[in-house]
């Protein structure tokens, strides 16, 4: 007859491999993620029709730029210089539609 106390200690037994980190995620798969993310950020960026909506994105793309900087995360140089191209790109189009926005007015 098994206890509860029984049943708890021999899970407790059973998992010290489980408390082991397994990373779901490769290092390929965590560039390919930013890149993507960047890339459609960017697509909406260029489709938003108010300076809030372009703001927001071109922050986003910000975020996985800066993300990218981070050491030892398995970040290839590759990405870097794709999400800073794709960060450029976002800038002169957010200082465009802005610099058109105030001429506008």
């Amino acid at each position: 007859m098994t206890t509860i106390n029984s049943r708890r200690q021999a899970a407790s037994v059973a998992q010290p491999s489980d408390r082991e980190r397994h990373p779901l995620l490769s290092d390929n798969d965590i560039n390919t993620i930013l890149v993507n993310g960047a890339q459609i950020s960017l697509s909406k960026l260029k489709r938003a029709q108010s300076f809030d909506a372009r703001l927001y994105y071109y922050a986003e793309i910000g975020v996985y730029l800066e993300v990218s900087l981070s050491r030892g995360a398995g970040i290839l140089d590759a990405t870097r210089e794709q999400l800073e191209a794709i960060h450029r790109e976002a800038t002169h189009l957010h200082m465009d539609a802005n610099k058109n926005l105030n001429e506008v007015s």
